[in-house]
């Protein structure tokens, strides 16, 4: 798993984020069992402290679940990880939108540039 993170937000939400998306996108595998909160915190560069409290905060979600002695997995919910997905895509559709309107596009024009969209110059 790649980390990366900002100063401008606690790291716990963002290992959270992280894991969120990494879920939703199908990067993990339901049912795939984590690596010990040690281990994960080792990878990330980030004290095991935040690592146990991003993992908690999964649970609470729903997202991860314990087994004892087995570890942490990755829930096995579809209807939970189908409608996360749904509204994170909700949540940037409407960042992005508000954005575009705070550039002065309206929705239409905002459509038209996705519709065109072939990427940018260093993609090309």
């Amino acid at each position: 798993m790649q980390w990366s993170f900002s100063g401008d937000r606690p790291i716990y939400a963002q290992i959270v984020e992280q894991i969120t998306r990494d879920i939703v996108s199908g990067g993990l595998i339901p049912g795939e069992r984590l690596p010990s909160v040690r281990d994960m915190a080792r990878e990330a560069g980030v004290n095991p402290n935040t690592m146990q409290r991003a993992l908690a905060e999964l649970e609470r979600e729903g997202l991860v679940y314990s087994q004892r002695t087995s570890g942490r997995f990755i829930t096995e919910n579809k209807d939970l990880t189908a409608s996360l997905k749904e509204r994170t895509a909700r949540e940037k559709t409407g960042k992005f939108l508000n954005e575009m309107l705070s550039l002065g596009y309206t929705a239409e024009q905002t459509a038209e540039l996705i519709l065109n969209y072939e990427g940018t110059e260093e993609n090309e």
